[in-house]
């Protein structure tokens, strides 16, 4: 089996080489008034996750089936001799799951850690807080609340991942 290849090791309390922001560099030196956050493509949707949660991104070179895991949660792969269970949220958004996913973000909560397939390997964008607004809610039961809130991105909104609540309930279900 080839070795796990990292891609990105992101260190969340620094600023990213090369990262830019959304609205030039007034968003940078406002600590308070802005969000480091990487936006990912799932199922050719963007959507974003606060770079917080973010402890790196890496090619999946192979998928280890696990029987029993909760739906969604897909396998497991090896990232430098930790077991990663990996997570294909398109299923949850209703997205086209018929392409395999070569990228991997791990997100952490807590002291559990999964990463979340993705198409391609984020991009790393400073937004200003002005930029998010609150989630439309659900009302059907099978309503969860991954989706904490939504920011434009290329002239459309884009869903923020919350990256708690979707953990949180992958951890229970295990």
């Amino acid at each position: 089996m080839a070795a796990t290849q990292p891609i990105v090791s992101v260190d969340s309390n620094r600023p990213a080489p090369g990262a830019t922001g959304s609205g030039g560099s007034a968003a940078h030196g406002t600590g308070a008034l802005a969000v480091r956050v990487a936006v990912v493509s799932i199922g050719k949707e963007l959507f974003t996750i606060d770079l917080r949660n973010v402890r790196e991104v890496f090619v999946v070179d192979f998928i280890t089936p696990v029987p029993g895991m909760p739906s969604g949660l897909v396998g497991v792969t090896n990232l430098r001799g930790t077991v990663i269970p990996l997570l294909d949220l398109r299923p949850l958004f209703a997205l086209n799951a018929d392409d395999r996913l070569q990228y991997a973000v791990v997100v952490k909560h807590g002291n559990w850690q999964v990463g979340v397939l993705v198409d391609t390997v984020p991009e790393i964008r400073t937004l200003a807080k002005s930029q998010f607004l609150p989630a439309p809610t659900g009302t059907g039961e099978g309503t969860f609340p991954f989706v904490s809130s939504v920011v434009k991105l290329e002239d459309r909104l884009r869903g923020v991942l919350e990256t708690s609540a979707l953990l949180s309930h992958f951890e229970g279900a295990g």
